[in-house]
């Protein structure tokens, strides 16, 4: 049984022989919620509580971005199906990784994460409620498991580095995690470096989250998320003021008597969950002239009516999943070039982010990640 192993460690003075052959160190991690948990590092079999925290762990394990991973959320081929499909034809033994639902929609099954003998699941802080609720935190130390929160969503601009940082000493990859801190860093600077010394005027920008994906409209961001991103990126974010969280709606009236100067959808493709919906579906490898005849079709609703950025061309779509992976850099680098064009003029968001999957992702980058209606930007 697993739990008298974790009582073998303690009693060898918290040392153990892991099954890669490696000395494991007993460690104490603070999580995002302020949590101490304690357990031993590096871990060996994890459990990843949404699949798309692999956009990361890939980038410590890129050799083998699986070789730890011994159940993982079954989001990923629905919300992300073009990576998921990259990812498996690489490692096509991911296939028979055993999959969960969701925290939050009571489908994550508790008995087959024990019987899967995890050394960490990773949980996403969205599901902490409903974790809390459920008392699977109890159940699982009841068997020795940890579980351990990151956030790359409901606040990603203050929790991403922490989040890193834990995931790094998690899978004892401290030095690469430190790395990629300092690349997201650096990129976000060269934004944020000339907007301080340049001092523009501020376009105010309507952010909408998912566009097309359903019939109502408008999903947005208040201060933080994509509302953020636009705000590093020299914009005023429209809806800072309406929704007092993360997420929220606008209704269509505060759209056209606000009169934005700029428009961004968040797209990807949902054919899994929106078949043949009206989402803009840019990402990996995305059809862009298929992504532009949707966002121009999007422009066409009640909402935008005789909208100043309908007007002047200026709406854009964006990758949705930046809204949830540690790289939002690339989103903010894209978001200045169109919030600031002549500002901008020299930086290039599609070579940051080939950069990015050069120096840290197994994967070879492929374009589709934005499209605009303004003089055919894409990339």
């Amino acid at each position: 049984m697993r739990l008298f192993g974790r009582a073998a460690v303690a009693a060898i003075g918290w040392l153990v022989v892991t099954a890669s052959g490696a000395l494991a160190d007993k460690a104490t991690i603070k999580d995002i919620t302020g949590r101490t948990v304690e357990l031993n590092v590096p871990v060996q079999h994890v459990i990843l509580g949404e699949g798309r925290q692999v956009y990361f762990t890939a980038i410590l394990d890129r050799d083998n971005p699986f070789k730890r991973v011994v159940g993982w959320r079954d989001d990923l081929p629905k919300a992300d199906p073009e990576s998921y499909a990259a990812y498996l034809a690489k490692y096509p033994s991911i296939a028979k990784l055993p999959t969960f639902g969701g925290m939050k929609d009571g489908t994550f099954d508790v008995e087959q994460a024990v019987a899967l003998k995890p050394d960490v699941i990773i949980m996403n802080i969205d599901a902490k409620t409903a974790t809390e609720e459920a008392g699977y935190i109890q159940k699982l130390e009841k068997v020795g498991i940890p579980l351990v929160y990151i956030d790359f969503r409901e606040k990603p601009m203050e929790n991403t580095e922490a989040s890193v940082r834990i995931i790094g000493k998690l899978f004892g990859e401290e030095e690469k995690a430190e790395e990629f801190i300092k690349f997201r860093a650096e990129n976000i600077a060269k934004v944020t470096d000339v907007l301080a010394g340049a001092n523009p005027k501020k376009p105010l920008v309507f952010m909408e989250r998912a566009g097309g994906y359903s019939e109502d409209c408008c999903m947005s961001f208040g201060d933080e998320n994509f509302g953020k991103m636009v705000e590093i990126a020299g914009g005023i974010n429209m809806a800072k003021g309406i929704i007092p969280g993360t997420f929220g709606a606008v209704n269509p009236e505060q759209i056209i008597a606000s009169n934005p100067d700029q428009i961004i959808i968040t797209g990807g493709n949902w054919e899994g969950y929106v078949p043949g919906g009206n989402w803009v579906g840019v990402g990996y490898g995305a059809d862009l002239k298929e992504a532009r005849r949707k966002l121009e079709a999007l422009t066409k609703r009640p909402a935008f009516t005789g909208v100043k950025a309908v007007q002047d061309g200026n709406v854009h779509a964006i990758w949705h999943q930046f809204y949830n992976n540690p790289y939002q850099f690339v989103a903010i680098q894209e978001m200045a070039k169109w919030l600031h064009p002549d500002l901008f003029a020299d930086l290039d968001p599609v070579a940051t982010f080939q950069d990015l999957h050069e120096r840290f992702l197994p994967l070879d980058y492929k374009p589709g990640y934005f499209v605009s209606l303004k003089d055919g930007q894409q990339g």
